[in-house]
């Protein structure tokens, strides 16, 4: 692959754009095996590959953001791997901004070709943006994020997360007594200093986690916010979350909007709805 440099506008700047445009939401594209059999698809790759397509073609003209989950696709294979490709494209072509959910995170090498897999502007799986795992180190993620601002993407790193696991790494008390998710925040903060309208570095944080007053969430990043909708999380739960950092959130419904497939109409209508709550509330935080 051939590096060059990205001259256009970064990921950040791109995101509150289209957030501004199209509403703040992000709609998952998880092809799991049951959301195939409702909507009356074998749990193949044809089935597979009319899941994707239907959800691009009714939904890629007019949200901020798809979250394609690559476990969804990679469990098919190579052939899995193509439909993923073809997502992912045709998406940003008709105008969404595209999320991989692949959570990767390694060392070194490795984790430079991982970033070379999503965020190198001549791969197959080119994505504007990244979930990545810091619990390496955050050091560890040096090679992604150079190459995400030479490609002017961006990175979702998991700082507080809705699972319950998740809390026996992420609140862990470090010898400077911050937590080990503050000490996240504190770094993607770090990263953003100084970008307008909004850096590129991103954390993931649970929407359905309550108050969380006692962390600085302000990180002049965006907040990729999963659990409306299924979950359990409301529209307006989000102001009491998030605070102040709300205007920079970007909430995920997946199931929420998926269940009403596979007519293009009901998918539409519901992210449309969605993402109106969503404005409305952030509106009036």
């Amino acid at each position: 692959m051939t590096h060059h440099l990205y001259s256009g506008e970064p990921f950040g700047a791109r995101l509150r754009r289209a957030m501004d445009e199209r509403g703040p939401l992000c709609v998952g594209i998880d092809p799991h095996a049951s959301l195939l059999t409702e909507w009356g698809l074998n749990d193949d790759v044809a089935g597979l590959e009319r899941f994707s397509r239907t959800v691009v073609e009714a939904l890629a003209d007019r949200v901020a953001v798809l979250k394609p989950q690559s476990a969804f696709f990679e469990r098919f294979g190579s052939r899995g791997l193509a439909v993923l490709e073809m997502c992912v494209q045709e998406a940003r072509q008709a105008g969404a901004l595209v999320v991989m959910d692949a959570k990767r995170g390694d060392i070194g090498s490795t984790m430079a070709a991982y970033a070379e897999s999503f965020l190198h502007q001549d791969a197959p799986l080119f994505s504007d943006a990244l979930t990545v795992s810091p619990y390496l180190g955050y050091g560890s993620l040096a090679p992604a994020v150079a190459l995400a601002r030479e490609s002017g993407a961006g990175l979702f790193v998991l700082a507080l997360t809705s699972n319950p696991e998740g809390g026996e790494v992420q609140h862990a008390i470090r010898a400077d007594g911050r937590t080990v998710a503050a000490t996240m925040l504190a770094h993607l903060a770090a990263e953003n200093a100084g970008e307008e309208p909004l850096g590129s570095f991103g954390a993931v944080v649970g929407a359905t986690l309550g108050d969380l007053s006692s962390y600085d969430l302000d990180i002049n990043g965006p907040l990729l916010a999963p659990g409306i909708g299924a979950q359990g999380a409301t529209a307006a739960d989000l102001p009491g979350v998030f605070g102040k950092a709300v205007r920079n959130v970007v909430p995920n419904v997946s199931r929420g909007v998926l269940r009403h497939g596979p007519d293009a109409g009901a998918l539409r209508g519901a992210a449309g709805r969605f993402a109106e709550e969503i404005r409305a509330a952030v509106a009036g935080a």
